[in-house]
């Protein structure tokens, strides 16, 4: 499939205001866990695997992934330790592509997104589907550096962004949700700026798995 570009969405909300909790930030810091992997162009590849509509696994070598169509979203970004980027330029592939390139199964509920040195999260079907969910590698028309997720971060604009892991390398289907990284390690199942859903310990009767 060749690459085309798409209109750009419009922003989520047009004038854009911080959630709860959050300040607005200049720049854009570098935040992560480990070390920064190294980027090898022959082995790289992006998988989708698990509850697929074929029971079979697909994968992307890079550069079948970069001739993938393109889109272009303007979205905010919210880190869990309370600063926000706002106005972003995204550009990637669309979250919602992959489900029309590798349907997934009857029932399928969640992903997990797995990124190197086996970091995950996991996420509703429902917001890997929305349509400002991208698997970026442009901010504001330029290209992502190694420690901002180089080559593709996945950016969620309506939830915190730890559920946007960088160094993507795969998207698991899965039929019930399961706790990824950073949720097993107390912050909160469903990641919800505008509700302030930080940590685990302020999670109701269904926003995740039991603990």
């Amino acid at each position: 499939m060749g690459q085309s570009e798409q209109e750009p969405l419009p922003p989520s909300d047009p004038t854009p205001t911080l959630p709860p909790g959050q300040r607005a930030q200049r720049g854009w810091p570098a935040l992560h866990y480990g070390p920064v992997p190294r980027f090898k162009p022959l082995t790289w590849d992006l998988q989708v695997f698990g509850a697929t509509a074929s029971a079979e696994k697909h994968s992307w070598d890079f550069a079948a992934f970069t001739a993938l169509p393109r889109t272009t979203v303007v979205a905010d970004l919210h880190c869990v330790t309370k600063f926000s980027m706002l106005g972003n330029e995204w550009t990637g592939v669309p979250a919602a592509l992959l489900l029309d390139l590798v349907p997934p199964a009857p029932g399928v509920t969640h992903v997990m997104v797995w990124a190197e040195y086996g970091y995950s999260a996991n996420l509703r079907l429902a917001d890997f589907a929305d349509p400002h969910t991208v698997l970026a590698t442009h901010r504001n028309g330029e290209a992502l550096t190694a420690e901002h997720g180089f080559p593709v971060r996945l950016v969620v604009p309506r939830l915190y962004a730890w559920k946007g892991p960088k160094w993507v390398r795969a998207v698991e289907y899965m039929r019930a949700d399961r706790r990824g990284f950073w949720e097993e390690r107390g912050y909160h199942n469903q990641a919800d700026p505008w509700r302030e859903q930080r940590y685990s310990y302020q999670e109701e009767p269904g926003d995740g798995p039991l603990r």
